[in-house]
């Protein structure tokens, strides 16, 4: 088993996969993880949008936002961090982008992990990075480039 998922669903929308098919994602895109944890929230958008404003002054939801946990200096833990994923803004812009909504979720979750790892798009370079890596992860669930 890679990395270990906890799903804390909160919010109503009907199409959230079940905890079971998150594991099968991280299992498959992310085995080099093995041992850690990361806790997937899903929310509705008032959450994801005061999220989104008082961590990054931004006043509208979002699709995800990754927390990474910051381990206190010489305490062993193997929690890699928190995912908050808004189910209504998945299902929308899955809507928008004539895309199954399920292999948009896939990608919002590995997209959040990748965030929890390190990886950034705010700058060009780094966009092309982290994408290639996202087409490459998705291929291995069987979803094609979403970009």
């Amino acid at each position: 088993m890679a990395l270990q998922a906890e799903l804390q669903h909160v919010a109503t929308a009907e199409d959230v996969p079940p905890q079971a098919q998150f594991q099968q994602w991280l299992d498959t895109t992310f085995p080099e993880l093995d041992g850690q944890t990361v806790l997937i929230r899903v929310v509705d958008p008032g959450e994801s949008c005061q999220l989104n404003r008082d961590y990054r002054g931004k006043d509208y939801p979002t699709n995800v936002l990754s927390f990474p946990f910051e381990v206190p200096e010489g305490i062993p833990n193997a929690h890699l961090g928190d995912l908050v994923i808004c189910a209504d803004v998945v299902a929308q812009q899955a809507q928008d982008q004539g895309k199954p909504v399920q292999h948009h979720w896939a990608h919002m979750l590995i997209h959040g992990v990748l965030h929890l790892l390190g990886y950034d798009h705010i700058e060009a370079d780094e966009a092309e990075t982290m994408e290639s890596i996202e087409i490459r992860l998705l291929e291995k669930l069987g979803i094609p480039n979403p970009y």
